[in-house]
């Protein structure tokens, strides 16, 4: 008999909001989403890593690895289109 392994997130959010337009912090809330973790705070305790692969010349995320082990590959230009603005989730701490 297998046990799921759970990781239980320490850091919780204080709020959330959905933005109404596009900027670089829907950006990145974007592609941490689609990838199927809430921001870059959970990504780094589920994954156990201090390490974001992001694109040198504007900082968007590059590469992220999905909670069943596969990856996602990002552009370097905007990805989020208009229509998933307010669909995308901002948290503050």
């Amino acid at each position: 008999m297998a046990k799921s392994l759970r990781v239980i997130s320490v850091s919780k959010p204080k709020s959330m909001m959905r933005p109404t337009q596009w900027d670089e912090a829907v950006e990145e809330a974007y592609r941490f989403q689609l990838a199927g973790y809430r921001d870059e705070i959970e990504y780094r305790e589920v994954q156990r890593t201090d390490h974001v692969d992001r694109w040198p010349h504007n900082g968007f995320v590059k590469k992220l690895i999905r909670r069943d082990g596969c990856f996602y590959y990002y552009n370097k230009t905007r990805e989020c289109p208009d229509k998933q603005i307010n669909r995308t989730k901002l948290y503050a701490y």
